[in-house]
């Protein structure tokens, strides 16, 4: 991407890998509390659940976990940019106080496409994430006369904390090529040329928070795919403007660990430190027992998805749109690692959190 010359220039690799070696290892999960089943329950005046907030960041720091990824929204901006501001300051005093830092994500393709502000809908019974929401929504995202609002929201959501050092990073964009989710249940509804909507955003969108000048790093994680190496075929226009953009290169990994570790080996040819911002589906060979000790080795910083059971049902597992777990729960937990009282869902993977959550560099 060529820089404006009001830009500031992307990190340097060198600035990066001080930036990165200066922070503790980053062990933590993306978190929602579990009274919430998306990111606008989460953040609106009349569900902010500061309590429950405390609660739950007080059982991660006893976990060892230092990180949390954070998910927010243009429409709660629009809808009051004061209050949440204000509602983004307590979170992170609450974070603060349990030593946990926090990743923000400003957007987010990944599930309905259709968020409305106001009283959130209850869990489809049985099903995945049934209720979480995209940022912007297809209207947006399809109408570039919006983008100018998409605009205001980032930068000032970077202006007013881009010094705050209890912020670790900003995610510009959640799996941005994501077709929706739900197993091709929200298709229909996206907008049309998503993708390439995206494109054409998603290195906007980095450049206008790289504009006020944070003193936080800039990502976002690649998902979709085999072959991420620089001299790969399979790399579309918004994963170039992905790896282009980031200072830290992040991306997500939900597999097996030989193709963690190839993951990592392509990656790592980029020069930069990496994270991995969601990873930990049980049924599908992601564990803590097996991705944390490459993950350690190759210091890599990990967050998986998922932390208390509650509104978004993540124990349940992406085919349950198809099949909904309404009789029998799973077998085994997809994702989240803590029972809604706290208590873990394994004790084995508890102590292993706490033994990495210790580690020194």
């Amino acid at each position: 991407m060529s820089q404006s010359t009001s830009t500031p220039a992307r990190w340097t690799p060198e600035q990066a890998h001080a930036w990165f070696k200066a922070q503790p290892w980053a062990l933590g999960a993306n978190f929602v509390p579990a009274s919430a089943i998306n990111q606008l329950a989460m953040w609106q005046a009349d569900t902010f659940d500061a309590e429950r907030i405390d609660l739950e960041l007080g059982w991660a720091k006893d976990l060892g976990m230092n990180t949390m990824r954070v998910f927010l929204h243009d429409l709660l901006w629009a809808q009051d940019a004061a209050g949440f501001k204000q509602r983004i300051g307590q979170y992170l005093d609450i974070a603060e106080r349990h030593g946990i830092a926090t990743m923000f994500v400003l957007f987010d393709s990944c599930w309905d496409p259709e968020p409305k502000l106001g009283a959130q809908r209850e869990p489809i019974p049985g099903v995945h994430n049934s209720g979480w929401v995209q940022s912007p929504s297809a209207a947006q995202l399809a109408d570039r006369g919006t983008w100018p609002q998409l605009r205001a929201y980032v930068e000032d959501i970077v202006k007013t904390f881009a010094q705050d050092q209890r912020i670790s990073y900003w995610d510009i964009w959640n799996e941005p090529d994501n077709q929706g989710g739900g197993m091709g249940y929200y298709q229909p509804r996206e907008a049309k040329d998503k993708v390439a909507l995206v494109a054409e955003l998603i290195p906007q969108a980095f450049a206008w928070a790289r504009a006020q000048n944070p003193i936080q790093p800039l990502t976002s994680g690649l998902w979709l795919g085999d072959n991420w190496a620089p001299d790969s075929p399979e790399l579309n226009a918004v994963q170039k403007a992905q790896l282009e953009c980031s200072d830290v290169v992040s991306f997500h990994d939900y597999n097996w660990p030989e193709k963690f570790e190839s993951r990592i080996r392509q990656l790592q040819q980029y020069g930069r430190p990496l994270i991995c911002t969601e990873y930990m589906a049980r049924s599908l060979g992601s564990t803590f027992d097996i991705a944390l000790p490459i993950a350690a080795r190759e210091d890599v910083g990990m967050l998986n998805w998922g932390f208390v059971d509650g509104k978004s049902q993540t124990k349940m597992p992406w085919d349950s749109w198809l099949r909904p777990y309404t009789i029998h729960p799973p077998l085994v937990w997809f994702h989240d690692v803590l029972h809604t009282d706290g208590k873990p869902y394994r004790e084995r993977e508890a102590e292993l959190l706490r033994q990495y959550g210790s580690r020194q560099r």
